[in-house]
């Protein structure tokens, strides 16, 4: 026996240390779990983020649009410096006329011929400018479609154990690599495409200025070189924020897509603000890496801007003397200038789409790691060309097998175990929790693969079958379904490897056999009723029937019953395993479970205990044997009964540190004997408190954050008494920011701070003590945008959104976005400065003698003074602008959280309201949406501030050339919203189409398992195929129509180029005005136009951004006067009870024609227990949900009987009158299926629990060890290496069934909390730790006075109950105890099988 499967304990030191995480390599895989951080994939390409990068998913049949594009931009690159050798000819005319060496006539005549060939290229500019447009965008669209493709490929032929392995769970890795893909897209879209253009814009444009005086040229380049240096220096540390960004926002989209696939465990546990608090974290992380980012680009523009203007200073002056020396005219020279002036711009242009590229880079180079690591890591073997028996008896035999599961390699699920499955028989496997039942069938579909022993079906090794084979031959059903986002009747059929070809008779004679009949006549479309995302809008039960209707129609050889009527009531368990056994005769069917009622007594069985067979034999011989493990799964002799108080178990020290007392016993319930010699802490806390690394414990206040009044010497009676550590208090060292519209203190430690920031929101005024009274203040946003009957745009305009900016933040950050816009002014007014004294440089030209030199000087210098300011200004405006962008997508981000954590259940009910969804909203929606103001609304104002300038300038100097300027704005702006419009209408399509491929990638890969053992990869590949296809296509629309609008729009300002040369020509020949102030026109209005046409290339982002910023603003902007966060009219009693159902009638949102309760009526009293049973779907955790205000009181109607008080009531007050987050910390709920966190155990226990709930650590830890006891958990975590601090993968993944169902029992018994409700909650545990449980709260119900709600099938429960209540169709159809219902053989007796219980 290796040192793994030694059975010895664990010595105590180990088992019992907390949060001390291990460190282990698992696989050279970049999102390994457990590993401390990112493995480099050393000597790959992939690993390197250089413009290749960009092109990692680029095929063959990529190349000719590939090539197209280039070519159309390097034509439309050529055009634009082309323009610079006629602007040359214009302005040496103008220059010679100036000088008097010409006459009006020739410059009329020079002027119109260049003006013509102006207008040519226009026209030119329209063809190819709009062509390499359309042709970007259609590479970007490609580029997308194939990494979702490759993705989609490799993700689905990669093992298990790869999914298992993911650091952050595949729940945040599956919404980052959307974000990912849309970055790579983007990136090869437009920005690409302008850099480019901008490229050949320079090259070209450096050939002319080469031409036409190479020796001034090289002048002016000079400090070039050395900029470049300095450029690439700057860029390249912008790689290592982008990556470190993108790792926080993974940690971000964790958080939310936990917490929204969770959000009744986060409602009904008060966890909204930690969730928030642990968002908030990862995104202002993230942030502070883009500043970096943000800093870096905005110093690189900047810095080209010194670069471009300062080039003046030399270059005019050797340009001056070069016309001194009449070696060069004018002409030649102004050329030269106009050609380096055009390539330094086009570098200009290039820069603000730098970050975009980066982050395209860094996209693509993860991806394409990705890719490369599913390519050569481990990959699902099907043994294509292996083995297919034409026919599959069913002979199963597995010898000496022994597994590990990846993220528990130190610990065996099956321990050199051997089974024999004979052909068309049935056999049980049975074992408490956690010994390994439920890894034989991922074994058997070879999900993994046995770490030793082999396997054989029909005598074959099963390495050597064909993995389709294997699975068309063998159904796996688990106790947790999965069901798809399609029909009823699509999910029925999906089981049948033929699905198309099933019809509806069979898919009704399967629903026959798992009794779903009435459940398909309740819903309001039948079969073709749409289940939701894994099947949410169906009960437990019912979701457990549509799987084994599924398994009916697949109608294998071989069927593998996992726990898979569990959430079944008696009866109906009884009748399904009836027709189960009726439709299995003659076939191989493997039974797993805890439940020996469904082991018949000539049923073979095995008996499991920590993975190895302990015993084995068929049940009536076993049976015989009261000493063997079987008889452990036996039902006691005796049941138990709730007896008076003396009659229980002796009680314990009470832990005083409790901070809410309820009651003044010093009793606890959960108190347990530990030996005297065992430690149970680690010796670090002899010293202090526990060491906390890689999780913070921090939770935020729980009674603080939910409106909870602070203590009162006075309070009233119906008041509890609130310790002192509860009042809400500022630390010295703390700081304000605004979450979510309000002021919150953090501590400014808080990043490496065990401590989570309390949210003051309430205080008791002295008149109302039973009152809270709300501190938030109304923002003017929530005013105007939150529903007031009409519904919200589709879109909102870009004033709407950007009026929300100064809303959402700060008072610094308004300081920090008014600079900007100062500086952004300043940056404006630089342009018609500039162009003023570029007009005073040409006409220096004209100037004779030894004054030409000098006014040069002097003007080149003034060139350089402005360069410096310019530049300051640039830097500053692009930065500052950038952290109010930041600041407000941050804030809308964090404010959208909370306001969709706070949303009745029945708002996620709705379409479209899932993580996947809400996710991208807050991801790549965000994201994009920051450019709205870091980038754009700074363009815009530049643009518009420039042109204010320089119009209101030239009117000064030139006030007729400036109207005929003006007279082309209707013609430029109606192109441009033409622009805007197209763009941004197929913008909204294109989006949306990407984002239903995005929906099926999720539910594809966070389903993996039940996919792949359906065999049903074929099918989500084409369905997503056909998504991709149906985005590309909406994208390819989008491209052409872009293309158009672009092409026009860019190239208008040639045709406005050529009506103010030609009309400044006439001018200038009649005398009107002198050369000199014809050019000052012209280079302010140029200059001008050039920054505003820059814009034009930006509105398809900015359509982009705007697109996606109404989402999120819609979700920042949801209603908060919901019942989940009610205002100071909530009421907060000093005890709950008693609680009572009076003829309520509910029915769900989503399904108001369908009746779940009707006329309920129950009474919940303290001390009481109360079991509820009934069928599956009869309404039974509808009651829990009721109880818990999941759904708005105000749903639960009232039936007809006209009797009052109506309604439920908590201690004679109408619920809707109560507090709901007060009421959620008098009830703890155990649901049927348990929701864990991926965090430590110990942290998954006491979810939700303020700080101050336990006095000190010890305190803290011990009443852990206490509820895991009380839970029968605890001996199996403290067998583990990390003890407590062991770290539970996503949705409790690397835990049995039966263990995640007792740690959320530990989980709800920490709380004490005055009413306990367990819904199926002993469902998944053995007898063992059933009667564990059972004992545990009978001291629970008589010590402490709570009371216990049971929703359960299980008998054994039911006798724990003083009061049983059965409900049938939603009403109460008995009730009483259970002897006595049972001796009246009634809808119990019916339940319970018809037989005597007694």
């Amino acid at each position: 026996m290796t040192s793994n499967e030694k059975a010895s304990p664990i010595s105590n030191d180990k088992r019992h240390r907390w949060f001390v995480f291990s460190e282990k390599t698992m696989e050279d895989d970049p999102e390994a779990a457990h590993d401390p951080k990112p493995v480099d994939i050393r000597g790959s390409a992939a690993n390197r983020t250089g413009w290749r990068s960009l092109f990692s998913f680029t095929s063959k049949s990529h190349t000719l649009v590939l090539g197209l594009s280039a070519f159309f931009s390097v034509t439309s690159g050529i055009l634009i410096p082309i323009t610079s050798i006629f602007l040359g000819y214009i302005f040496n005319a103008f220059t010679e006329f100036g000088a008097g060496n010409t006459d009006a006539v020739v410059l009329t005549s020079t002027v119109s011929a260049n003006c013509i060939a102006l207008v040519a290229l226009g026209a030119a500019g329209w063809l190819f400018n709009g062509a390499y447009f359309m042709f970007w965008l259609v590479f970007g669209e490609l580029q997308a479609k194939s990494v979702r493709d490759k993705l989609f490929k490799g993700l689905v032929n990669k093992e298990m154990a790869w999914f298992d392995m993911r650091k952050k769970g595949i729940t945040s890795l599956l919404p980052r690599m959307q974000t990912q893909i849309r970055e790579l897209q983007i990136a090869t879209s437009q920005p690409l495409g302008f850099l480019v253009q901008n490229s050949i814009t320079a090259i070209a444009a450096l050939g002319i200025a080469f031409y036409f005086c190479w020796n001034l040229t090289l002048v002016i380049l000079a400090t070039f070189p050395l900029a470049a240096v300095i450029l690439s220096f700057i860029s390249a540390r912008m790689q290592p924020s982008i990556d470190a960004q993108a790792e926080c926002l993974s940690s971000a989209s964790k958080v939310f897509g936990t917490a929204i696939a969770s959000i009744d465990t986060v409602k009904t546990f008060n966890g909204q603000d930690h969730e928030l608090w642990l968002y908030g974290q990862s995104v202002k992380k993230a942030a502070r890496f883009y500043l970096i980012q943000a800093r870096s680009n905005a110093l690189q523009i900047g810095f080209l801007r010194l670069v471009t203007l300062g080039m003046f200073v030399q270059g005019f002056w050797y340009g001056s003397t070069l016309v001194a020396q009449q070696s060069k005219i004018a002409g030649q020279i102004l050329t030269t200038f106009w050609a380096c002036l055009l390539a330094t711009q086009a570098v200009e242009q290039i820069l603000p789409h730098m970050i975009v590229l980066e982050k395209g880079k860094a996209a693509g180079a993860s991806l394409r790691a990705k890719v490369l690591q599913m390519e050569r890591g481990r990959m699902v073997t099907h043994m294509s060309g292996g083995l297919w028996p034409s026919t599959c008896n069913g002979d199963i035999e597995i010898k000496n097998a022994s597994f590990a599961y990846p993220t528990r390699l130190d610990r065996l699920a099956l321990r050199n175990a051997s089974f024999f499955f004979p052909a068309r028989e049935t056999t049980v496997v049975i074992g408490q929790s956690g010994s390994g039942k439920s890894t034989l069938g991922s074994l058997l579909l070879r999900l993994y693969t046995p770490t030793s022993g082999d396997i054989y079906i029909d005598g074959h090794p099963i390495q050597t079958l064909d993995l389709n084979w294997l699975r068309r031959n063998i159904t796996l059903v688990q106790q947790r379904s999965v069901l798809f986002d399609e029909t009823l009747a699509r999910n029925i059929s999906l089981g049948h490897h033929a699905f198309e070809q099933v019809t509806m008779e069979q898919v009704k004679s399967a629903c026959q056999v798992a009794m779903l009949q009435q459940t398909v006549n309740d819903l309001p479309d039948g079969f073709e009723t749409r289940v939701g995302p894994g099947g949410n809008s169906l009960s437990g039960g019912q979701r457990q029937r549509v799987a084994l209707a599924r398994a009916k129609i697949r109608d294998s050889p071989i069927l593998i019953l996992d726990e898979s009527t569990s959430a079944l009531d008696c009866i109906s368990r009884s009748l399904v395993l009836e027709a189960v056994r009726e439709w299995r005769k003659g076939r191989t069917t493997i039974i797993i479970t805890h439940d020996i009622s469904q082991i018949s007594k000539n049923d073979y069985l095995y008996v499991l205990d920590k993975g190895g067979i302990v015993q084995e034999g068929y049940r009536e011989a076993l049976e015989i044997s009261p000493s063997g493990p079987f008889s452990s799964f036996l039902p006691p002799a005796t049941s138990p009964k709730l007896g008076p108080p003396d009659e229980q178990l002796p009680p314990l020290e009470r832990n005083s540190g409790i901070s809410m007392q309820r009651s003044t016993k010093s009793v606890d319930s959960l108190d347990v004997q530990f030996p005297e010699n065992v430690h149970y802490l680690p010796g670090a806390l002899a010293s202090g408190p526990f060491p906390i690394h890689s999780l913070p414990r921090s939770r935020l206040s729980q009674l603080h954050a939910l409106d909870m009044p602070p203590p009162s010497t006075t309070a009233p009676a119906y008041l509890p008494a609130f310790p002192a550590s509860s009042v809400p208090s500022t630390p010295p060292d703390t700081e304000l920011i605004e979450l979510s519209g309000r002021a919150t203190q953090i501590n400014r430690g808080s990043l490496n701070d065990a401590r989570r920031p309390r949210l003051p929101e309430a205080s008791i005024p002295p008149n109302a003590p039973h009152r809270l009274k709300s501190l938030k203040k109304k923002l003017a946003f929530q005013k105007t945008t939150e529903n007031k009957g009409n519904p919200p745009p589709d879109v909102f305009s870009l004033k709407d959104i950007l009026s929300t900016v100064w809303l959402h933040l700060g008072i610094g950050e308004k300081m920090i976005l008014v600079i900007g816009f100062v500086f952004a002014f300043v940056h404006a007014a630089s342009t018609p400065a500039f162009s003023y004294l570029f007009a005073k440089l040409l006409s220096t030209f004209y100037i004779q003698g030894e004054d030409r030199s000098h006014e040069a000087l002097k003007w080149s210098l003034s060139v350089l003074g402005v360069a410096i300011g310019d530049t300051i200004a640039s830097y500053l405006m692009h930065y500052l602008l950038e952290c109010s962008g930041q600041a407000w997508v941050d804030s809308l981000r964090i404010k959208a959280f909370g306001r969709i954590l706070h949303q009745p259940k029945s708002w996620f009910d709705k379409e479209g309201n899932d993580s996947s969804h809400l996710g991208e909203c807050l991801d790549r929606n965000a994201e994009e949406m920051r450019n709205l103001v870091g980038r754009f609304a700074g363009f815009v104002f530049v643009a518009v501030s420039m042109m204010s300038i320089a119009i209101a300038w030239s009117f000064a100097v030139c006030w007729k050339l400036t109207l005929v300027g003006l007279a082309s704005a209707p013609f430029m702006y109606a192109m441009t919203r033409a622009f805007e419009f197209v763009s941004g209408k197929w913008e909204g399509k294109s989006n949306e189409a990407g984002s239903v491929a995005s929906s099926i990638f999720a539910e594809t890969f966070t389903n993996i398992a039940s996919v792949r053992a359906l065999t049903l990869e074929k099918y989500f590949q084409d369905k997503h195929t056909a998504a991709i296809l149906q985005a590309f296509r909406v994208g390819l629309r989008r491209s052409t129509y872009a293309g158009i609008f672009f092409g026009i729009s860019d190239s208008g300002i040639l045709f406005v180029t050529a009506l103010i040369f030609y009309y400044g020509s006439r001018l200038a020949s009649e005398g009107s005005y002198s050369a000199e102030d014809i050019l000052t026109v012209f280079t302010m209005l140029l200059f001008s136009i050039a920054n505003v046409n820059a814009i034009i290339g930006f509105i398809p982002q900015i359509n982009s951004s705007r697109e996606t910023a109404t989402r999120l603003l819609k979700l920042a902007s949801m209603a908060t006067d919901t019942h989940e966060r009610r205002g100071p009219e909530a009421a907060i009693l000093a005890t709950p009870f008693p609680i009572t159902f009076t003829d309520v009638s509910f029915a769900y949102p989503s399904r108001p024609e369908q009746s779940i309760l009707q006329g309920f009526s129950l009474s919940i009293k303290e001390g009481t227990s109360t079991a509820i049973v009934g069928s599956s779907g009869s309404g039974k955790s509808t009651v829990a949900s009721l109880l818990l205000a999941l759904y708005p009181p105000s749903a639960a109607g009232v039936g007809a009987s006209g009797s009052a008080p109506q309604g439920i009531r908590l201690s004679g007050l109408s619920m809707s009158k109560v507090h709901t987050a007060w009421l959620r910390t008098q009830i703890a709920i155990v649901p049927q299926t348990p929701t864990l966190f991926p965090t430590s155990i110990g942290e998954n226990i006491c979810y939700g629990l303020p700080e101050d709930f336990f006095p000190n650590e010890l305190s803290r830890h011990r009443a852990i060890f206490r509820a895991a006891h009380a839970a029968g958990i605890h001996n199996f975590i403290a067998s583990l290496p990390d003890g407590y601090a062991t770290l539970i993968n996503d949705a409790g993944a690397g835990l049995s069934g039966g263990q995640a169902q007792r740690v959320a029992i530990a989980r709800a018994l920490i709380r004490r909390p005055r009413v306990l409700v367990l819904d199926e909650a002993t469902a998944s545990l053995d007898a063992e730790n059933s009667r564990l449980v059972r004992d545990s709260l009978k001291r629970l119900v008589s010590a402490e006075k709570v009371a216990l709600v049971v929703i359960t099938h299980d008998v054994e429960m039911m006798r724990l109950c003083a009061d049983v209540v059965v409900l049938a169709l939603g009403r109460v159809v008995e009730q009483g105890g259970l002897d006595e219902l049972l001796s009246a053989k009634g809808e119990c007796w019916r339940l319970l099988g018809g037989q005597d219980m007694k």
